[in-house]
């Protein structure tokens, strides 16, 4: 069987290559999440790329059942940070945990003039 597009890799090495290698405009892409049901039913779309003041409820790990608003978007390391997802540290202090976004749903969308679905 041939490839359909003759243009595009099977490659893993080339695969990964490109993945790991993405532009940060092409992570934003990458990084989408699921819509919870109601959200789909409402705009015809299974997944959106996540953003900062999203709300979202973890599905997968050891935060499943938790939820919360999207504080940062760290495309470098492709990973979200949560509200109220973090551990305290030996000096007193808070780290936040990295959720990937394909372990979350997204609950309520912020919507502005720079974001329509």
């Amino acid at each position: 069987m041939t490839r359909l597009n003759p243009d595009l890799s099977s490659s893993r090495r080339k695969s990964r290559k490109a993945h790991f290698g993405a532009a940060s405009s092409v992570r934003r892409e990458l990084m989408t999440a699921s819509l919870s049901k109601d959200l789909r039913n409402k705009y015809n779309v299974r997944a959106i790329p996540v953003r900062k003041d999203d709300e979202v409820l973890i599905v997968r790990g050891k935060y499943k059942g938790r939820d919360g608003k999207v504080t940062q978007v760290y495309r470098k390391k492709w990973i979200i940070h949560v509200d109220r997802v973090h551990r305290d540290k030996t000096n007193g202090s808070t780290a936040s945990i990295g959720i990937h976004p394909s372990n979350v749903v997204i609950t309520s969308l912020k919507l502005d003039k720079d974001r329509y679905v």
